[in-house]
């Protein structure tokens, strides 16, 4: 067993237009002065790297490694969340996607992929310019529209929507792997990889890529009604990053998965807050820790009721309490009363 590390905190949900909130050092030692000792990079902000130079100049990297390890805090990964969602974009969800790319990428749905797919080439070689042996992306999603039967779904559209999904993929997945590091896709409602299923399906599609892993967020799990805790015994193999974060399922005589087209506040599963859902982490930190699990425990904030800043403070707070540090010595070890092979036989009587 390994004592997971942290507390770490994703930054794409803190990034804003004022201090200390819009620049990588002072919002860096913001979260290292609440207890922080990782960030997790979100990629696509400008604000908090410049990716292709980090990916092309050996030296640059190293030397914004160290700025932010300065701050008090060190890199736990990078994120390239929206432009891994942009690698395969269904025709239905275009216009909304195209806000994720460049605007001179947009209205370009072959020149925006050709973008996100070079987005992830480059982090495969920043990742192992700044030492990390994990990355984290979405997979994007070309047969979302269809994940609920009706009408019935032509034969062979699931197939070939995941044949696609991993012809994409593979030459991404084999960059990472020539870089040394793992592709964790988040397992999250809006990608085809959403759930269990669909990530074998695309694992089996890639030909069991050896870089095909698994970022966990139990708050997805809940929000879709899966058992988020038999879920690790399954999976811990492919877990090798965790989003820390909290949710809630309440469903009522009106909505329940689907949520009714409602607002996140009105909405049955709602993700909250550290400590303010209902997931028991006290049992996941305890299924992480007995596999081996010794990634980074990172916030994500999502909660449509309490402010980012109290999230942050007290989800330092809360990864801290349920970290395990893991036992050097069996607890009965007292009452060993030692043997050998001459004992173990007479104990037997053979």
């Amino acid at each position: 067993m390994r004592t997971i590390k942290g507390p770490a905190i994703f930054l794409a949900q803190f990034m804003d237009d004022k201090p200390p909130f819009n620049d990588i050092k002072s919002i860096c030692k913001w979260v290292s002065n609440l207890g922080y000792k990782g960030v997790q990079i979100p990629t696509w902000d400008s604000r908090c790297i410049n990716l292709k130079k980090v990916a092309e100049d050996k030296v640059y990297a190293q030397e914004y490694k160290s700025m932010i390890e300065s701050c008090g805090v060190e890199i736990t990964e990078l994120s390239t969340h929206l432009q891994g969602q942009l690698v395969a974009v269904n025709p239905a969800y275009n216009t909304m996607f195209d806000g994720f790319a460049p605007v001179e990428f947009r209205n370009n749905p072959k020149k925006r992929t050709d973008w996100a797919i070079n987005q992830l080439l480059y982090a495969a070689k920043a990742s192992k310019n700044l030492g990390l042996s994990a990355h984290v992306t979405f997979s994007g999603a070309l047969i979302w529209p269809y994940v609920y039967p009706w009408p019935q779904r032509p034969k062979g559209l699931v197939s070939t929507g995941f044949n696609e999904l991993a012809k994409r993929w593979g030459p991404i997945l084999d960059e990472f792997d020539n870089n040394g590091v793992d592709l964790c896709f988040e397992i999250h409602p809006g990608e085809d990889l959403h759930d269990g299923l669909t990530f074998e399906r695309f694992y089996s599609a890639t030909n069991n890529h050896s870089r095909v892993k698994m970022l966990y967020d139990p708050s997805h799990y809940i929000l879709q009604q899966m058992d988020y805790l038999s879920n690790i015994d399954i999976y811990h193999d492919f877990i090798k990053m965790f989003h820390v974060k909290d949710a809630e399922f309440n469903p009522s005589g009106k909505a329940g998965v689907y949520g009714g087209y409602a607002d996140w506040i009105e909405r049955p599963g709602r993700f909250r807050s550290l400590g303010d859902g209902q997931i028991d982490f006290k049992s996941i930190f305890s299924k992480l820790t007995q596999y081996g699990f010794d990634g980074w425990a990172v916030l994500e904030w999502e909660c449509c009721i309490k402010n980012n800043k109290q999230g942050a403070k007290e989800g330092a707070k809360f990864i801290n309490d349920h970290i395990i540090q893991v036992t050097e010595k069996t607890f009965d070890d007292f009452a060993d009363s030692g043997s050998d092979q001459e004992g173990i036989n007479k104990i037997l009587g053979i």
